[in-house]
């Protein structure tokens, strides 16, 4: 399977590298080059095989929303010069990611049906079912950890500590509901309800830019809005795209990302079947047939044509 685990470049005008969970990030100045590779993570450990296409799928998915989304807030994007690549302004990036919910699902879920009713500041109403839809969008932000877990973090502990100041971060959250309204809006275009998702900003000269990808299923959680109202009342699981069946395979196999955990075995046919599904999201997310890129050498492709947009500057 041709499918990209890392990239190793190594370019005239580079300046820096970062590796993050799943993408591979080259400075060049006042300009970064993120190279979505086929690395998937869950419950913040990166598993042990690549996706093929996946890589793909989200950068496509990300750039996609990043200019449907640019009359609401500036973003980072310049350009995509390969199906995997995004060439964008280098940040300064803001050290919280914005988490917006609009329904009761996922990681709310879990803390909700523990007894806790107090999200990251938030109060959640008593009575509510697993994926419910919640009274209005709340936001429950997290800390941005380079290594290891995200942390849930309340919006007077962010100010306090002094991560975002409070007139940014004021703006973070005004763009951050503005985003998932469009997101909401564009997601049920494609008869799906926009669950979940989450946010990165980061800032130069001032100016505050969206960053990183966006609507992505990596970054979301979407249900499909025709079976939604009589699986709620049925009480039956909702049919959803998002990376959570990634999630629940491993919970059903006994990890969680907890200390003595084993990964379950990832075969041929299992790592097949998530790239099917990530396909699968690609098309009903944007209404667009997919067109795999992954032919031939696949990391010859991605060098070329990120040393071919920089000569062609």
């Amino acid at each position: 399977m041709n499918a990209i685990k890392e990239t190793n470049f190594k370019f005239e005008a580079q300046t820096g590298f970062y590796r993050g969970k799943v993408r591979d990030v080259y400075d060049f100045g006042d300009k970064i080059v993120m190279v979505a590779s086929d690395r998937i993570s869950a419950f913040d450990v990166i598993l042990p095989r690549p996706i093929p296409f996946k890589g793909q799928v989200l950068n496509q998915i990300a750039a996609k929303f990043l200019k449907a989304t640019k009359d609401i807030v500036p973003n980072w994007l310049l350009a995509t010069p390969d199906p995997n690549v995004s060439v964008g302004i280098r940040c300064q990036t803001y050290p919280v990611e914005m988490v917006v919910r609009g329904y009761l699902a996922g990681h709310a879920w879990r803390t909700y049906k523990s007894g806790l009713r107090v999200l990251c500041g938030v109060t959640l109403p008593e009575g509510l079912k697993e994926n419910d839809k919640l009274p209005t969008p709340i936001i429950t932000p997290t800390t941005k950890a380079h290594e290891g877990h995200d942390e849930d973090i309340s919006r007077e502990e962010i100010i306090a500590k002094g991560l975002v100041s409070e007139a940014e971060y004021t703006q973070l959250e005004k763009y951050a509901l503005a985003l998932f309204a469009k997101g909401t809006e564009m997601a049920a275009e494609q008869g799906l309800i926009l669950v979940d998702t989450k946010y990165e900003f980061g800032q130069k000269d001032g100016i505050i830019y969206l960053i990183d990808e966006v609507h992505t299923p990596d970054s979301s959680r979407y249900f499909y809005a025709d079976t939604y109202q009589e699986n709620q009342e049925k009480g039956l699981s909702q049919k959803q795209l998002s990376k959570e069946f990634v999630r629940e395979w491993l919970i059903a196999n006994g990890f969680q990302g907890k200390d003595g955990q084993t990964i379950p075995e990832m075969t041929d046919e299992k790592v097949q079947e998530i790239s099917t599904r990530y396909i699968e999201l690609y098309e009903k997310v944007t209404g667009e047939a997919f067109v795999p890129a992954n032919e031939g050498d696949v990391l010859a492709r991605v060098e070329g044509n990120i040393s071919q947009f920089f000569k062609n500057l």
